[in-house]
């Protein structure tokens, strides 16, 4: 008799290194440490089941609760091997992931472990804070709103304004745009009060001054740079229009347009892509006195002012200017048109309020010349029956327009201006410094951008408890930390060995780059697959060899082969297991 052989296949791809990544981080323990669970709780730790749904959040893009169970049940082996034994499909039911999901967002539970993995990863991967970026996202929700809950409607950053909106205050560790500490708070809530709280908790984690801060305009809040400067700390932001009207900043343009005030060419460092540094901007400074005060003291200090001009903002605006003035006279010209059913203007004052309509909506007012005419048109009727011929009037208003070239070329002039604040020495940061400073301003960005987007997709959001929202947020602020530091420790190590990696763009091979993705790295082992052949009383396991490529990764992350090679000496050892009588 012929015995029947039969082959399982599974999918491992980049679930070692995912595995092996939380590991580093301790993600599992740290949560088991400070996420007590309930004493009913069976099978796998919260911690390792947490751990088992980010890896599948980060290798398949996609949080919801309900695909997670088939997942792992097609992948048993390499759970089983990788996170720990023994590993159930049932231990990732979307009943446990819910029950995890209510842990993670209890909010004092969530403080200590978020400032206990902050302490750690800044020791272990010895990052040295200098830099920490604030800002905020919204994510929306189809879910019914309540007076007193976390979705509500207000400024949508995901120009969403129909739907409620829960809003995300982060902070970041510079250069990598690791995530330090985040915040869940009701969609309408102002940026200005969260910056404090916010920095507050940075500070517990890094446990040290002298670090500097950069925000956006809503940073610039009076009292948040007051806390900074009372903290020992520094800023770096742009004041709003609020803090800089545009009267004061016309009087501050008005020294450069006369030519009495010298500016300082400001140039983007020289790159890989750029073997020459770029000028950017242009700029001078100025020092202003200012006391506020703070909660516990009043505080008294010296702010640099930075007047800077960007060369493209500048050329992007002037641009923009003169093409909504020549919309505005096309639009201002069409109102003399004649077309069936469109209004025909008798008074110049309904003309008149027409037009200044359109300069207003447009931005243009002082830069377009108006100029109204009357004509006087007459109409014979001729006779009709007992009714005479006669000659009717009617009076027609016209507008035309022509361009205030003196004014506009004084408005083109001061396009591009910002002003930013910091109380930062200019020998301690230079005004070319404090500029490429804010420029970075997209490495937070790009965090924001992974969290809500691929590959951790937090929206749209299928869930509608809000408990359970907020869990999830902060699970998903855990996946971000991986795919940073992953990318950071990469990126260190070709720049310490001067060198470049090859081999991760699709359709490309030939491509290198000292500057991978985490997204290109754990592409690399996509399609690796596991074999079980079974039969006669034995069981054979087959994995593909690592390409030079993966093996270059995991050299990079400074992981073993062995996390890969285990997964069949794992089959083996069961196989013989399940023949012992």
């Amino acid at each position: 008799m012929t015995e029947q052989l039969t082959i399982t296949t599974e999918r491992v791809d980049d679930i070692p290194i995912l595995l092996a990544q939380l590991d580093k981080m301790q993600i599992a323990s740290l949560i088991d440490e400070y996420f007590p669970t309930h004493g009913n709780w069976q099978g796998l730790s919260l911690g390792a089941v947490i751990t088992g749904w980010l890896t599948f959040i980060l290798s398949e893009a996609n949080h919801r609760l309900s695909h997670v169970q088939p997942w792992a049940a097609q992948r048993l082996t390499t759970l089983q091997t990788c996170l720990a034994p023994p590993t159930r499909a049932l231990d990732f039911s979307d009943d446990r992931l819910a029950a995890g999901l209510d842990y993670l967002s209890e909010d004092a539970g969530w403080e200590r472990f978020e400032r206990a993995l902050g302490e750690r990863t800044v020791r272990v991967y010895d990052l040295r804070p200098q830099r920490v970026r604030v800002d905020s996202t919204t994510a929306p929700g189809h879910v019914q709103i309540s007076p007193a809950g976390l979705f509500q409607f207000g400024h949508s950053k995901d120009h969403r304004p129909d739907l409620p909106q829960v809003k995300i205050n982060l902070s970041a560790l510079d250069p990598l745009g690791l995530p330090l500490t985040t915040t869940v708070v009701p969609g309408q809530t102002a940026d200005d009060p969260l910056y404090v709280p916010e920095i507050k908790r940075v500070q517990q984690t890094l446990q040290q001054e002298g670090v500097t801060y950069i925000g956006d305009c809503k940073m610039a809040a009076l009292t948040t740079r007051a806390y900074l400067v009372s903290s020992g700390n520094y800023y770096l932001c742009p004041l709003s229009g609020v803090q800089i009207p545009p009267q004061e900043l016309t009087q501050l343009v008005a020294p450069v347009e006369s030519g009495h005030q010298v500016l300082t060419a400001i140039f983007r460092p020289a790159a890989d892509t750029r073997p020459e540094p770029e000028q950017i901007a242009e700029g001078y400074e100025y020092t202003v006195e200012l006391t506020a005060p703070t909660d516990t003291e009043r505080v008294s200090w010296s702010e640099r002012r930075l007047v800077v001009r960007s060369l493209k903002l500048a050329e992007a605006q002037r641009r923009a200017l003169t093409q909504r003035v020549q919309t505005a006279r096309r639009q201002i010209a069409a109102l003399n048109d004649r077309k069936q059913g469109k209004k025909i203007f008798t008074v110049e004052t309904d003309l008149r309020q027409a037009a200044e309509k359109v300069v207003a909506k447009l931005g243009v007012e002082g830069l377009v010349r108006l100029s109204y005419h009357t004509d006087v048109q007459k109409q014979r009727v001729r006779r009709y029956g007992p009714r005479p011929a006669t000659v009717r009037q009617h009076s027609q208003v016209s507008i035309s327009t022509s361009v205030e070239a003196a004014a506009l070329e004084k408005a083109l002039g001061r396009v591009g201006w910002r002003v930013y604040a910091t109380n930062h020495g200019a020998a301690q940061l230079p005004i070319d410094q404090v500029v490429n400073a804010y420029r970075a301003e997209y490495l937070i960005e790009r965090s924001l951008g992974r969290l809500k987007g691929h590959p951790l997709s937090l929206t749209p959001l299928y869930l509608e408890t809000e408990q359970r929202v907020t869990g999830l947020i902060r699970l998903l602020t855990i996946g971000l930390r991986v795919l940073t530091l992953s990318e950071f420790v990469v990126r260190r190590q070709l720049r310490e060995e001067q060198s470049q990696l090859q081999g991760i763009y699709p359709g490309n091979p030939k491509r290198a780059t000292a500057q991978p993705t985490s997204e290109l790295l754990l592409g690399a082992f996509a399609g690796l697959t596991l074999t079980r052949i079974a039969g006669a009383g034995q069981a054979l396991a087959h994995l593909p060899p690592l390409t030079n490529v993966q093996r270059r990764i995991l050299e990079l992350l400074g992981l073993s082969p062995d996390i890969y090679l285990c997964l069949t000496q794992h089959c083996s050892k069961a196989s013989l297991q399940m023949s012992e009588p």
